[in-house]
């Protein structure tokens, strides 16, 4: 027999690569978490883990396993929701994944719906770049996601919500001479000091390839992956930076910042909803879903004026 709680502890570490970082996350003493593992090993007779100093790696007979436990936690999770549902209730625990530029604008509102709708039900929110997030749904580490741009993949269901322009952001020019921000034409862009995220993250690629196509050379000043900091970066006059109008809205420093649209190409950047396609949404998951759909629909709240 396998027991359930020992392979949710095994797909934790394995997730992890730690059976230090599992104990925490698990709320277990590391000794106790070890002797689950073991047992499980014991039950399958199986190696399962090789532990080095590092952390743990995963045998071939436990890549196996892995594989089998994540879909097996899943449909447990899913038939104890789908038991809650048929009693009206919702319950159960369900993972969301936010990008770090929309994820401050929604995650108290989400937090208030969820805990005024769904009292009975557990909210994980995690923050991390549209390429990582999606790389959550398919292996099960996250129930629903926003992504900026993501490329196809037949693991996730893709749904479009928002279309969002790209813009130069820079400081704001003293009050007696604020004037309407000019559109930027993007051949332009190459003669400021940019404050970009990484390669891999979506704005980015998406800036750097219409750049690319139109044979101009980004001033690259600074790396920076935090859009909080670029923000920061930018009010102190360090640089200027490549963002969605509502990225700026949701930082709260509107007021110090000029924002240009880039034109000549317009860039777009799209924020899909994302879900597994290869397993059924729970009635928990579709309920989390619509709020989320409802919430990136709904304004921006407006700044009281002083």
């Amino acid at each position: 027999m396998m027991n359930l709680k020992h392979l949710q502890s095994f797909v934790r570490v394995a997730e992890l690569g730690s059976f230090s970082k599992a104990a925490r996350v698990l709320d277990i003493a590391q000794p106790a978490l070890s002797r689950q593992v073991r047992q499980l090993e014991t039950d399958l007779r199986e190696t399962l883990l090789l532990r080095n100093g590092r952390g743990v790696s995963l045998t071939d007979a436990g890549r196996r396993l892995f594989d089998h436990g994540v879909q097996i936690l899943q449909q447990v999770a899913q038939a104890r929701e789908d038991m809650g549902a048929e009693r009206g209730a919702a319950v159960g625990h369900v993972t969301i994944g936010l990008p770090p530029s929309i994820g401050r604008r929604l995650t108290r509102p989400l937090i208030e719906r969820f805990r005024q709708h769904l009292p009975r039900a557990r909210l994980t929110i995690v923050e991390g770049l549209s390429a990582n997030i999606a790389e959550w749904i398919a292996s099960g580490r996250a129930d629903i996601g926003l992504l900026y741009n993501p490329d196809a993949q037949r693991e996730l269901e893709l749904t479009p919500l928002l279309r969002e322009r790209l813009c130069l952001v820079e400081p704001a020019p003293p009050r007696g001479k604020r004037t309407a921000p000019k559109p930027l034409p993007l051949r332009e862009i190459g003669s400021y000091p940019l404050i970009l995220p990484e390669r891999h993250q979506s704005i980015r690629r998406l800036l750097q390839t219409q750049a690319t196509l139109a044979g101009v050379k980004l001033d690259i000043a600074w790396e920076v992956s935090s859009v909080p900091a670029i923000i920061d970066l930018v009010c102190a006059r360090v640089g200027h930076a490549v963002l969605n109008a509502s990225a700026v809205a949701a930082s709260g420093r509107g007021a110090e910042l000029a924002v240009r649209p880039i034109i000549e190409p317009e860039l777009v950047s799209v924020l899909f909803l994302a879900q597994s396609a290869t397993k059924p949404p729970t009635p928990l998951q579709r309920r989390v879903a619509r709020m989320l759909t409802e919430l990136i629909e709904a304004p921006l709240p407006e700044k009281p004026k002083r």
